[in-house]
């Protein structure tokens, strides 16, 4: 599913897709045709990818 996402990187919104979410600290998600780590904040009800350190091989 396509979300809007704190990018680590930008520090702001972008459109990212969520690939797998195993539970709210084990997310996957595509941001510009990579993979990344992420995880969905309840209280803030966003996705944030992790693009600098995160990178799934």
């Amino acid at each position: 599913m396509k979300v809007k996402a704190m990018v680590h990187s930008l520090g702001e919104l972008a459109e990212v897709e969520i690939i797998e979410h195993k539970d709210n600290n084990h997310v996957i998600a595509e941001y510009h045709g990579h993979k990344y780590t992420a995880v969905f904040n309840i209280f803030t009800g966003l996705y944030y990818v992790d693009d600098k350190y995160g990178l799934i091989e």
